[in-house]
């Protein structure tokens, strides 16, 4: 399993839109995440409209190609589309970070106890 962090941008004058929506997440879009594998899935807002999403999923790519598959998913991603600031299907635009430090390897590579 692995933890993958993205980012993405919600248009400054549609954040409050976007948390609206967010509130409320359709159901079978909730249960169509949760058939394709995302776990502890959270999205983090700042001010200015970055968008930065943890999940935790066997493969990541796999994931969002399963999600792709899904009628409900292209429902979403269309009503979504205007409240991001690119071109496309939002969930097309994530750009995954990189993991430069993770408190617990290291603690676990260093012999340290929990």
């Amino acid at each position: 399993m692995a933890r993958v962090c993205f980012i993405s941008r919600i248009r400054p004058d549609r954040i409050e839109t976007y948390r609206q929506r967010h509130a409320e997440v359709w159901p079978e879009m909730l249960q169509a995440l949760h058939e394709t594998g995302w776990r502890d899935y959270t999205l983090h807002l700042a001010p200015d409209g970055l968008l930065v999403g943890v999940v935790e999923v066997d493969d990541f790519d796999a994931a969002r190609e399963a999600m792709a598959a899904r009628e409900v998913n292209a429902r979403w991603q269309a009503e979504m589309a205007t409240l991001f600031g690119s071109d496309g299907p939002p969930d097309e635009g994530f750009v995954q970070l990189e993991t430069v430090f993770d408190l617990d390897a290291q603690r676990a590579a260093a012999g340290l106890p929990d």
